[in-house]
């Protein structure tokens, strides 16, 4: 499939098959065409007392947050819904995904919400600047959520 990196579809699609696949390594060599060079991910979650958490990390951060998990088993997101709004240079996606261990699967092990900020650069080209995320748990749910489907 081809990639626009002007087109913000394009960008979301590959964010999402650069973190999917059977366990093993992942192309991080798509990180610097998708994401801006300082961007940030942010995992969010509540401990077992219910207190909100947040890690935030760097691309390499994340990279080696995520490749023990990666290396040890399947993961494979898929987006279901999105809702977008764009302003100038600016974006920003809500991204509903299903995180499943095999490509056939048909139960995911989890669901959430990808926030997905993007920026235009000086080439025309859409890069992610920040992505924050957080899944679903007892008293959060997604269908609380309006959505268009991706």
């Amino acid at each position: 499939m081809s990639f626009d990196p002007t087109n913000i579809d394009h960008v979301i699609r590959d964010m999402y098959a650069m973190i999917s696949g059977p366990a093993g390594p992942r192309d991080w060599a798509r990180q610097a065409e998708l994401f801006h060079p300082t961007a940030r991910m942010m995992r969010t979650g509540v401990d077992e007392a219910g207190v909100a958490w947040i890690k935030i990390m760097s691309l390499d951060e994340y990279r080696a947050n995520v490749t023990p998990f990666f290396d040890a088993q399947g993961f494979f997101e898929i987006e279901k819904a999105r809702r977008l709004d764009v302003f100038g240079n600016m974006a920003h996606a809500w991204s509903v995904y299903e995180a499943f261990t095999a490509e056939t699967d048909t139960t995911p092990e989890r669901r959430g919400i990808n926030s997905i900020q993007l920026m235009r650069d000086e080439h025309g080209h859409w890069r992610i600047i920040s992505m924050i995320w957080d899944n679903e748990r007892p008293g959060l749910q997604i269908q609380s959520f309006q959505t268009r489907e991706a």
